[in-house]
């Protein structure tokens, strides 16, 4: 599983020209789901994006998460974060989830978030989305777990 994350002042996300996932001061969460992805992976992920301290203090410091700060989380599936782009000009995705798996564990990772008590929105898997964001830093971080 693998996730990227920014800090942002707002984002949302559009499918159709409507807007169907929007946060004020929080994370942008863009999720690709690999393969061997499980339940395991999902906790970790989760207990990633809640504990990471990646929101000022009073002194400027990177040291607050966004539970402390009463942001939200808006998740976004993104299946090009596994492409496998070390050879050719063409990303392969063979380590990538079926669309089957990936929707399934993007669900469960959906639910898992929610299930803390943090504010969640989502985009829709498989759609065609406009993410829109203002990425407050900028502040941008990967993890593969």
């Amino acid at each position: 599983m693998i996730g990227l994350i920014q800090r942002v002042s707002e984002a949302s996300v559009t499918v159709d020209s409507a807007i169907i996932g929007k946060i004020d001061k929080g994370i942008l969460l863009l999720l690709g789901v690999e393969k061997e992805d499980g339940q395991a992976q999902i906790d970790k992920l989760v207990k990633k994006v809640l504990s990471y301290r990646i929101f000022s203090d009073d002194q400027g410091k990177m040291n607050l998460n966004v539970q402390q700060v009463g942001g939200a989380v808006l998740v976004v599936s993104q299946f090009t974060l596994v492409a496998d782009t070390q050879k050719g000009n063409r990303p392969g995705f063979s380590r990538g989830a079926s669309p089957e798996t990936g929707k399934q564990r993007y669900l469960q990772f959906v639910d898992a978030l929610k299930a803390t008590g943090i504010p969640v929105k989502t985009g829709e898997f498989g759609a065609d989305m406009k993410v829109h964001l203002v990425n407050d830093g900028p502040v941008t971080f990967h993890f593969q777990v």
